[in-house]
């Protein structure tokens, strides 16, 4: 999956200690897995986590296949996805029924409830860190809609939403938090 322009933002850097105890880094590059949606946008992994207790001598890599929507139940796990705008000209069933095929795809086709604001309207059930990197892009609710810039947080708490992005593709990070995690 490649999108010009970000691919200086789109790097992985994961450390770890070595067999002396000295930390070092054990992944520098690209993300572990990804899965792009003509059209739509594209997730890419990063890492997640389940296995117990933090061990930086443990370099077991996250598995991150298949990409899913959700992070591992009781886990996190953290991602950077691109949003793309909306095709010009194609009607909204058509998106609508586009949209629900991708979320199949990565696992999520529950996820879509109610696409009447936006054909990405989807509600997660896990606590969501988000940031805009690059772009410019706006958070739909169903009550509401809010436009974001470069370094702004949204703290997606398990409701209902989408991301639209304007004039071009939108680069986000996310750290996504199971909410069994948190209940622990």
């Amino acid at each position: 999956m490649s999108y010009p322009g970000f691919e200086e933002a789109i790097r992985r850097v994961i450390t770890g200690d070595d067999a002396n105890g000295k930390s070092t880094i054990i992944i520098d590059g690209a993300p572990g897995a990804s899965m792009a949606e003509a059209g739509l946008g594209g997730l890419l992994d990063i890492w997640a986590d389940t296995h117990g207790p933090l061990d930086p001598k443990d370099h077991t890599p996250a598995n991150l296949e298949p990409v899913n929507l959700h992070p591992p139940t009781g886990g996190f796990k953290v991602r950077w996805f691109v949003i793309e705008p909306a095709p010009a000209g194609v009607p909204a069933e058509i998106m609508n029924k586009a949209t629900k095929e991708a979320f199949a795809r990565f696992h999520a086709d529950d996820a879509i409830i109610d696409q009447t604001r936006a054909p990405g309207m989807h509600e997660t059930h896990s606590i969501d860190v988000i940031c805009l990197i690059k772009g410019d892009a706006s958070l739909i609710l169903e009550d509401d809609e809010t436009r974001l810039k470069p370094g702004n947080i949204v703290i997606q708490r398990g409701t209902n939403h989408a991301w639209i992005a304007h004039g071009g593709p939108a680069l986000f990070l996310a750290a996504l938090i199971d909410r069994e995690l948190v209940r622990t």
